[in-house]
Protein backbone atom coordinates (compact mmCIF):
# COMPACT_ATOMS: atom_id res chain seq x y z
CA UNK A 1 0.00 0.00 0.00
CA UNK A 2 1.28 3.60 -1.08
CA UNK A 3 0.79 6.18 1.55
CA UNK A 4 0.31 10.22 0.39
CA UNK A 5 1.16 12.26 3.11
CA UNK A 6 -0.78 15.84 2.57
CA UNK A 7 0.97 18.81 4.64
CA UNK A 8 -1.45 21.40 3.82
CA UNK A 9 0.82 23.81 6.50
CA UNK A 10 3.93 23.64 4.37
CA UNK A 11 2.12 24.21 1.05
CA UNK A 12 -0.09 27.68 2.64
CA UNK A 13 3.37 28.36 4.00
CA UNK A 14 5.29 28.45 0.47
CA UNK A 15 2.90 30.29 -1.07
CA UNK A 16 1.87 32.68 1.33
CA UNK A 17 5.26 33.45 2.27
CA UNK A 18 6.70 33.98 -1.11
CA UNK A 19 6.31 37.29 -2.79
CA UNK A 20 5.66 36.05 -6.16
CA UNK A 21 2.78 33.90 -4.99
CA UNK A 22 1.45 35.90 -2.56
CA UNK A 23 1.42 38.88 -5.12
CA UNK A 24 0.09 36.41 -7.46
CA UNK A 25 -2.69 35.47 -5.62
CA UNK A 26 -3.52 39.24 -4.35
CA UNK A 27 -4.14 40.34 -7.83
CA UNK A 28 -6.06 37.31 -8.75
CA UNK A 29 -8.65 38.24 -5.90
CA UNK A 30 -8.34 42.20 -7.16
CA UNK A 31 -9.47 41.00 -10.36
CA UNK A 32 -12.21 38.53 -9.16
CA UNK A 33 -13.49 41.70 -6.96
CA UNK A 34 -13.57 43.70 -9.75
CA UNK A 35 -15.63 41.19 -11.38
CA UNK A 36 -18.32 40.93 -8.52
CA UNK A 37 -18.60 44.59 -8.36
CA UNK A 38 -19.44 44.32 -12.36
CA UNK A 39 -22.03 42.08 -11.67
CA UNK A 40 -23.67 44.05 -8.74
CA UNK A 41 -23.70 47.09 -10.95
CA UNK A 42 -25.17 45.73 -13.42
CA UNK A 43 -27.64 43.51 -11.65
CA UNK A 44 -31.37 44.21 -10.46
CA UNK A 45 -32.01 46.20 -7.94
CA UNK A 46 -27.83 47.33 -8.43
CA UNK A 47 -25.54 49.59 -6.67
CA UNK A 48 -27.17 52.81 -7.77
CA UNK A 49 -30.08 51.46 -6.03
CA UNK A 50 -28.55 51.54 -2.60
CA UNK A 51 -26.50 54.33 -0.34
CA UNK A 52 -23.05 54.39 -0.96
CA UNK A 53 -22.56 52.63 2.46
CA UNK A 54 -25.00 50.01 2.08
CA UNK A 55 -22.56 48.13 -0.69
CA UNK A 56 -20.98 45.98 2.07
CA UNK A 57 -24.20 44.46 2.82
CA UNK A 58 -25.83 44.32 -0.91
CA UNK A 59 -22.17 42.51 -2.92
CA UNK A 60 -21.89 39.78 -0.72
CA UNK A 61 -19.01 38.35 -3.03
CA UNK A 62 -16.56 41.23 -3.65
CA UNK A 63 -17.33 42.22 0.68
CA UNK A 64 -15.81 38.83 1.14
CA UNK A 65 -12.97 38.91 -1.20
CA UNK A 66 -11.96 42.56 -0.22
CA UNK A 67 -12.34 41.34 3.48
CA UNK A 68 -9.57 38.40 2.35
CA UNK A 69 -7.53 40.58 0.10
CA UNK A 70 -6.60 42.92 2.92
CA UNK A 71 -6.35 39.91 5.29
CA UNK A 72 -3.78 38.79 3.23
CA UNK A 73 -2.44 41.84 2.57
CA UNK A 74 -1.29 41.77 6.13
CA UNK A 75 1.93 39.22 5.35
CA UNK A 76 3.11 42.00 3.19
CA UNK A 77 5.29 43.01 5.89
CA UNK A 78 6.26 39.53 7.20
CA UNK A 79 7.59 38.39 4.07
CA UNK A 80 11.28 36.39 4.59
CA UNK A 81 9.58 35.42 8.11
CA UNK A 82 7.14 32.40 8.94
CA UNK A 83 3.64 32.67 7.55
CA UNK A 84 2.61 31.26 10.67
CA UNK A 85 4.53 33.41 12.89
CA UNK A 86 2.91 36.68 11.46
CA UNK A 87 2.33 39.14 13.92
CA UNK A 88 -1.11 40.00 15.28
CA UNK A 89 -3.39 42.07 17.44
CA UNK A 90 -6.76 43.28 17.79
CA UNK A 91 -7.75 44.39 14.86
CA UNK A 92 -6.38 42.26 12.69
CA UNK A 93 -8.06 39.19 14.91
CA UNK A 94 -10.99 40.88 13.70
CA UNK A 95 -10.15 41.58 10.41
CA UNK A 96 -9.10 38.42 9.63
CA UNK A 97 -12.77 36.30 11.37
CA UNK A 98 -14.37 38.06 9.32
CA UNK A 99 -12.50 37.27 6.42
CA UNK A 100 -13.13 33.51 7.23
CA UNK A 101 -16.79 33.65 8.21
CA UNK A 102 -17.95 35.55 4.90
CA UNK A 103 -15.86 33.82 2.35
CA UNK A 104 -16.79 30.05 3.52
CA UNK A 105 -20.75 31.33 4.26
CA UNK A 106 -21.20 33.04 0.56
CA UNK A 107 -19.16 30.74 -0.68
CA UNK A 108 -21.19 27.53 0.29
CA UNK A 109 -24.54 29.81 0.07
CA UNK A 110 -24.14 29.92 -3.69
CA UNK A 111 -23.76 26.48 -4.18
CA UNK A 112 -26.92 26.02 -2.27
CA UNK A 113 -28.76 28.84 -3.98
CA UNK A 114 -28.00 27.45 -7.47
CA UNK A 115 -28.94 24.04 -6.62
CA UNK A 116 -32.04 24.96 -4.94
CA UNK A 117 -33.29 25.37 -8.56
CA UNK A 118 -30.82 24.18 -10.97
CA UNK A 119 -33.08 23.86 -14.01
CA UNK A 120 -33.13 27.26 -14.38
CA UNK A 121 -29.06 27.47 -14.96
CA UNK A 122 -28.32 24.13 -16.40
CA UNK A 123 -29.28 23.73 -19.97
CA UNK A 124 -29.50 27.59 -20.73
CA UNK A 125 -27.78 29.83 -22.20
CA UNK A 126 -24.78 30.68 -20.95
CA UNK A 127 -24.65 28.07 -18.43
CA UNK A 128 -21.36 27.08 -18.37
CA UNK A 129 -20.47 30.28 -16.69
CA UNK A 130 -23.92 31.19 -14.99
CA UNK A 131 -23.65 27.63 -12.69
CA UNK A 132 -20.71 25.77 -13.23
CA UNK A 133 -18.36 28.72 -13.66
CA UNK A 134 -20.21 30.90 -10.64
CA UNK A 135 -20.76 27.53 -7.92
CA UNK A 136 -16.92 26.42 -9.00
CA UNK A 137 -15.24 30.13 -8.38
CA UNK A 138 -17.49 30.28 -5.14
CA UNK A 139 -16.50 27.04 -3.65
CA UNK A 140 -12.74 28.25 -3.84
CA UNK A 141 -13.43 31.03 -1.37
CA UNK A 142 -13.61 28.41 0.65
CA UNK A 143 -10.37 27.24 -0.05
CA UNK A 144 -8.64 29.93 0.60
CA UNK A 145 -11.11 31.08 3.38
CA UNK A 146 -9.10 27.79 5.33
CA UNK A 147 -5.68 29.63 4.74
CA UNK A 148 -6.51 32.34 7.61
CA UNK A 149 -6.63 30.04 10.33
CA UNK A 150 -2.94 29.21 9.62
CA UNK A 151 -1.86 32.91 9.79
CA UNK A 152 -4.89 34.75 11.97
CA UNK A 153 -5.88 34.40 15.32
CA UNK A 154 -9.52 35.47 16.28
CA UNK A 155 -11.09 36.16 20.11
CA UNK A 156 -14.31 35.59 21.47
CA UNK A 157 -15.45 39.44 21.20
CA UNK A 158 -14.27 38.89 16.78
CA UNK A 159 -16.47 35.68 16.67
CA UNK A 160 -19.64 37.22 18.56
CA UNK A 161 -18.93 40.54 16.14
CA UNK A 162 -18.85 38.19 13.05
CA UNK A 163 -22.23 36.53 14.19
CA UNK A 164 -23.94 40.15 14.10
CA UNK A 165 -22.93 40.71 11.12
CA UNK A 166 -23.64 37.99 9.33
CA UNK A 167 -26.85 38.16 11.03
CA UNK A 168 -27.44 42.11 10.19
CA UNK A 169 -26.72 41.26 6.52
CA UNK A 170 -29.43 38.25 6.75
CA UNK A 171 -32.15 41.10 7.55
CA UNK A 172 -30.78 43.20 4.68
CA UNK A 173 -30.73 40.08 2.48
CA UNK A 174 -34.72 38.90 2.82
CA UNK A 175 -36.31 41.49 4.64
CA UNK A 176 -35.57 44.21 2.11
CA UNK A 177 -35.20 42.45 -0.65
CA UNK A 178 -31.48 43.04 -1.43
CA UNK A 179 -30.21 39.38 -1.70
CA UNK A 180 -27.96 38.43 -4.28
CA UNK A 181 -30.06 38.09 -7.39
CA UNK A 182 -31.35 34.94 -8.32
CA UNK A 183 -33.38 33.78 -11.45
CA UNK A 184 -36.59 33.23 -9.03
CA UNK A 185 -37.62 34.55 -5.87
CA UNK A 186 -35.86 33.26 -2.08
CA UNK A 187 -37.88 30.94 -0.61
CA UNK A 188 -38.40 29.65 3.11
CA UNK A 189 -35.83 27.11 2.72
CA UNK A 190 -33.10 29.51 1.30
CA UNK A 191 -33.44 31.98 4.00
CA UNK A 192 -33.19 29.37 6.80
CA UNK A 193 -30.01 27.80 5.04
CA UNK A 194 -28.93 31.41 5.08
CA UNK A 195 -29.12 31.61 8.87
CA UNK A 196 -28.25 28.14 8.77
CA UNK A 197 -24.75 29.19 7.19
CA UNK A 198 -24.57 32.19 9.25
CA UNK A 199 -24.37 30.55 12.74
CA UNK A 200 -22.41 27.59 10.99
CA UNK A 201 -19.15 29.59 9.25
CA UNK A 202 -18.84 31.34 13.02
CA UNK A 203 -18.91 27.64 14.03
CA UNK A 204 -16.58 26.71 12.28
CA UNK A 205 -14.31 29.83 12.87
CA UNK A 206 -14.73 29.01 16.71
CA UNK A 207 -13.27 25.36 16.13
CA UNK A 208 -10.12 25.76 13.68
CA UNK A 209 -8.89 29.75 15.14
CA UNK A 210 -6.37 29.85 17.80
CA UNK A 211 -7.91 32.63 20.25
CA UNK A 212 -5.18 34.27 22.49
CA UNK A 213 -7.46 36.26 24.66
CA UNK A 214 -4.33 38.43 25.83
CA UNK A 215 -4.66 40.08 22.54
CA UNK A 216 -8.24 41.15 23.23
CA UNK A 217 -7.95 44.04 25.93
CA UNK A 218 -11.69 44.53 26.08
CA UNK A 219 -12.78 40.89 26.77
CA UNK A 220 -13.57 40.31 30.42
CA UNK A 221 -11.48 38.36 32.86
CA UNK A 222 -11.88 34.75 31.80
CA UNK A 223 -13.36 34.85 28.80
Amino acid sequence: MVTVSFDAGRYVEYYLGNAPSLSTLLVANGAAFLVGVSFYVHSDPAFADLPTFFYPLFGDSPTALALVTLSLATLLPNLGNRVRDAPTNVPLAYLHTFAFVWLVKYGLWTGVALNLRPGLYIGTPGALWDYWGIMLTHLLFVVEAFTIPYYGRTTDRALKAALVALLVNDVFDYAFGYHPPLRYDPGLLLILATLVLSVGTVYVADRVFDRPERFDPLAPQGE
